[in-house]
């Protein structure tokens, strides 16, 4: 279930729901009931484990040894576990700026489209990247990367977007026989405040998450796998890995670019792609700072907490989301070696943005908090502040440390409250700051 269909299982005054989630396989269909918890109540004991002491029961006693020793070992746990690994060589993307228009949006604005392409022959695949920079800027801008789910023609109803020819979902507005039609443009514009952005001096850098791997249980076969030939075991990566990589591929290109500074890119993502924003940022140092906007069960919400979707629930719907390990510990969360306060861990110390909306409780609001906070350790070790709070704020009561944290009015989505804290925690870390992002760690994992 996604978190656009919460709303179908919410009941007044039952916190334990019992819904059918549609699993759909190779050529196979079927109904699993799925236990939903959402009685805070109801959520069984369970042990984190600590971030800061490493496989041999040691404690992590300084920056180097976290550098060194615990944060490969974290990574090396959720790719075995939870995402799958990413390979260590791919193919070497090519970059081509394929249209240009320096006075886009009426004169306020660099537009520009670059194909980045991989590898070659029938196995070739292609990732658009649309850029939108500020036509005045008097030095190199920081940027927003992010992935999108409607194709770069829905963020924003400028004319001159390319209008994507790649598989759509048949529920996005606009798509006709799961292909766009003009009348998809524009159509997810209330999420991508483009003008604000540029106006506060940001450019933004965006693909349609469909390029990289179609969001359906068979969407491998025409995904980047393809360049990857080889055995896939049960520590494969699955989409959102790809999608992860992905957006490491798109701030390759991003650092070629002479209008762009490159160290001052913001990694943001909502709901799945807030997972693979997490999981990108969690392998890609060079990107300054990470936001995840309603990523809930495999992004920022513990798994152990059992509440609102869970690994069984998730792995069921999305098999094609995660490692094929992963499924194993549906009903056994107990067991997983990791848990996501790890995953945002693995952020430290650059800055760090969870949020989360009360009514989404499909995301596990609560879960999303602790995990922060139980990330703030780590970030405390490496010379930061943390996270300013120890209590669960109230809602749309922001606070912003290195980590940054909220829980906003309404439900699952990306609102213009999201977009000022996320603009704000961005001039507080990266104003002042050209040309250099907080690392106290190696480049590279």
């Amino acid at each position: 279930m996604n978190g656009h269909a919460r709303t179908a299982i919410a009941r007044a005054g039952i916190a334990v729901a019992t819904i059918a989630l549609w699993a759909i396989g190779e050529g196979r269909t079927g109904w699993a009931r799925q236990e939903v918890n959402e009685d805070e109540s109801k959520v069984p004991p369970y042990v984190l484990p600590d971030p800061l002491v490493l496989a041999s029961g040691r404690k992590v006693g300084d920056a180097r040894q976290w550098t060194a020793q615990r944060r490969p070992e974290l990574l090396r746990l959720f790719e075995t576990h939870v995402y799958g690994r990413t390979p260590e060589s791919g193919p070497r993307p090519r970059f081509q700026v394929t249209k240009t228009d320096p006075s886009a949006l009426g004169g306020r604005a660099i537009r520009k489209e670059v194909a980045i392409s991989f590898g070659g022959g029938q196995s070739a695949r292609r990732l658009d990247l649309l850029l939108y920079l500020p036509s005045k800027a008097p030095a190199p801008v920081p940027v927003f990367l992010a992935l999108n789910f409607q194709g770069n023609h829905a963020v924003h109803p400028d004319p001159g977007i390319t209008l994507s020819a790649r598989w759509m979902a048949a529920s996005s507005p606009g798509v006709v026989a799961n292909r766009a039609t003009e009348a998809s443009r524009g159509a997810d514009a209330r999420h991508w405040p483009l003008e604000t952005i540029l106006e506060r001096g940001y450019g933004l850098a965006t693909a349609y998450y469909g390029d990289l791997f179609l969001d359906r249980p068979d969407g491998a076969a025409e995904s980047v796998l393809a360049l990857f030939p080889g055995p896939r075991g049960s520590d494969a990566w699955g989409a959102i890995g790809v999608w992860a990589w992905g957006l490491s591929r798109a701030l390759d290109y991003l650092e070629t670019d002479r209008a762009v500074d490159a160290k001052r890119v913001v990694l943001i993502g909502h709901s799945r792609l807030g997972k693979a924003a997490l999981w990108a940022g969690a392998q890609d140092p060079r990107l300054a700072v990470v936001i995840s906007n309603d990523s809930g069960c495999g992004g920022a919400a513990l798994s152990k907490r059992i509440y609102g979707e869970t690994v069984g629930a998730i792995t069921t719907r999305f098999p094609h989301w995660f490692c094929a390990n992963f499924a194993r510990y549906a009903g056994r969360e107990a067991e997983l070696p990791v848990d996501q306060h790890e995953l945002l861990a693995l952020v430290a110390p650059r800055p760090l943005y969870v949020a989360s909306a009360v009514e989404d409780k499909w995301a596990d609001p609560k879960g999303e908090f602790l995990s922060a906070l139980n990330a703030d350790p780590v970030y405390r070790l490496l010379g930061t502040d943390g996270l300013p709070a120890r209590e669960m704020p109230g809602v749309d009561l922001p606070v912003h440390g290195t980590i940054g944290y909220h829980v906003r009015s309404g439900g699952h989505d990306v609102t213009e409250f999201d977009w000022r804290q996320y603009l704000a925690f961005s001039d507080r870390h990266l104003r002042g700051r050209a040309g250099a992002t907080a690392q106290i760690f190696l480049r590279g994992r």
